[in-house]
């Protein structure tokens, strides 16, 4: 038996023979052209051939997994639309007088290298993702099949890359796929019936490949490096998605262990899924409001049909962050509208734009900073571009006639910031009146705890507001002064420990106090070894991602 160590990215179990899909040789002749023009022609009809590929693929993705799984897509193929991306590819064939597959894959080489040396993971992964839409680009400036038949089969380069080829498609049998990097579009196209798990020895956890695998529920280990081996193919493995570690060969004793955990969780999610529709409370009669929290608006479904109560943490700069210009008060107010009109009288807490830190927009036009976590981002920006905030808060608005919406600040440090924003939310009010237009006049308004600062003065922001959430993950950094993006001090980062708990007792306790709920929307939120202190502490929401709300509402109701 060999064992391997990788990164989770997919919980689950899986059990089978493995399937080792060969690297594809991406390989590309570099030719000098005497007519550019004409080259450049060819590149722009095989972009517009790979964006209609990808409108394709992604009808597919949505009629079997959702809308909003199906969006990466869309993100796609704006990618190739992206003018830039096309100018360089051009302005490569025009100066260096190559042929358009050689200035493809250059110009992929250039974009990918520049998103992997952001600073953020999320924009990191987004190389693998350019270099996906380049090659197929590059299939079919080539001549190579689609890689989507219009009934949906995987063709053109998943049979290349063996996912065909090797019997995936043509046996009853299933598999577990190793290999050393799957683009999110072969993902997409994996036949969910035969594929039992993936592990590759490329990627990360934010990839959109390990993103679609979760959505697939299949099991994914990651980042296994050079432990990537072809001579597995054929061999018996075993894969547990959530330790990230992989048994090539077990022994007799492995395989029955794991057996009996592949079991057992397979009985548990029979055992949740009874669970719908069950109030959220003790066995001596404590309630809690069990939420969801959501980045786009694509995700209520998922709120839905995991049914949790409401949606606590409706994460709005994502409206931002994945368009290239400012999102208008139309666009805000239609994305909003429409999760408050599906989740119908559910409550629907929106945190206002927390953009910097970690999650930059370059139309922003952030400063360079030494220590941005500690810097301009979230409230403060709001407070200091009134006239950003005030569109968001339009948008907030207006959609609050259609649905139980609650407005909710983020990086809260004092009690004059929370009049701030209350004063532009007056003015925005003033102005919607004037206009005639209708809104909730008494809408909701909380905050985020999640320094030490909001900690301390809890007892005064409660009075000039209607709930607070805890946000643990802020919290926990700023309370230990440990970097949460910094993986060397993950040792040192502990959730757990006292300090961080006794800021979370302290908040409740100020709450109460005031006559005013209190929740948790952090990851800790779904830490079901912290359930029963939550419980004890008196903690009255917990929002925690869709697919966490039935297992903690197990524990709830068990406790």
């Amino acid at each position: 038996m060999r064992t391997i160590q990788g990164v989770s990215v997919s919980a689950g179990i899986a059990i089978g023979t493995v399937r080792v899909l060969a690297a594809v040789d991406y390989a590309v002749e570099r030719r000098l052209i005497d007519d550019p023009q004409a080259e450049m022609d060819r590149f722009r009809a095989a972009r517009d051939t790979a964006v209609a590929q990808l409108k394709q693929l992604r009808d597919n993705v949505a009629a079997e997994f959702g809308e909003n799984k199906a969006e990466l897509f869309d993100a796609h193929r704006l990618m190739l639309q992206d003018p830039d991306y096309a100018e360089c590819v051009e302005g490569l064939i025009a100066q260096d007088k190559v042929n358009a597959e050689f200035a493809v894959k250059s110009a992929a080489e250039q974009f990918a290298a520049m998103f992997a040396a952001m600073d953020s993971s999320t924009m990191q992964a987004r190389a693998a993702d350019v270099k996906d839409v380049s090659r197929r680009v590059m299939n079919v400036l080539q001549g190579k099949r689609d890689s989507t038949a219009q009934d949906g089969s995987v063709q053109g380069d998943a049979v290349q890359n063996g996912i065909v080829q090797n019997g995936i498609a043509q046996n009853g049998e299933s598999h577990i796929i190793f290999a050393e990097d799957l683009a999110p579009s072969d993902t997409a196209q994996l036949d969910r019936a035969k594929v039992l798990g993936l592990v590759t020895a490329k990627g990360s956890a934010n990839s959109h490949t390990a993103i679609l695998a979760r959505t697939m529920g299949l099991p994914a280990i990651t980042g296994i490096g050079d432990a990537f081996d072809p001579a597995d193919d054929g061999h018996v493995a075993v894969i547990d998605g959530t330790s990230g570690a992989v048994f090539v060969d077990p022994d007799e004793a492995m395989l029955t262990e794991y057996r009996r955990r592949k079991a057992e969780a397979e009985e548990h999610l029979s055992l949740l899924r009874k669970l719908k529709g069950k109030p959220t409370e003790t066995k001596s009669g404590q309630r809690v409001h069990l939420y969801a929290n959501i980045s786009r608006p694509s995700d209520a479904a998922a709120v839905l049909a995991n049914d949790a109560e409401g949606i606590g943490l409706f994460r709005s700069e994502f409206l931002y962050l994945e368009r290239e210009d400012w999102p208008t008060e139309e666009f805000q107010f239609d994305a909003y509208g429409q999760v408050a009109q599906e989740m119908g009288d559910r409550p629907v807490i929106i945190r206002t734009l927390d953009i910097g830190a970690d999650k930059q927009v370059d139309y922003f036009n952030l400063s360079h900073e030494d220590n941005p976590a500690l810097g301009y981002r979230a409230i403060r920006i709001c407070l200091t571009r009134p006239e950003i905030f005030k569109v968001q808060l339009r948008a907030l608005l207006r959609a609050s006639a259609y649905g139980n919406i609650a407005i909710m600040l983020p990086m809260i440090t004092s009690v004059q910031e929370v009049r701030d924003a209350k004063r532009i939310l007056e003015e925005a009010k003033s102005e919607l009146r004037g206009e005639r237009i209708d809104f909730n006049e008494s809408i909701q308004i909380g905050v985020m705890i999640e320094t030490p600062a909001s900690v301390i003065m809890a007892d005064e922001l409660a009075a000039e507001v209607d709930f607070f959430s805890i946000g643990t993950n802020d919290l926990t950094q700023y309370t230990l002064a440990c970097d949460r993006q910094n993986p060397s001090l993950e040792r040192f980062a502990d959730p757990h420990s006292p300090a961080v708990l006794r800021m979370i007792q302290m908040t409740i306790e100020a709450a109460h106090r005031h006559g005013i709920w209190c929740g948790i929307c952090g990851e800790l939120g779904a830490d079901l070894s912290l359930t029963d202190t939550f419980l004890r502490l008196g903690v009255d929401e917990l929002s925690v991602s869709p697919t966490s709300v039935l297992p903690l509402r197990n524990v709830i109701r068990n406790h």
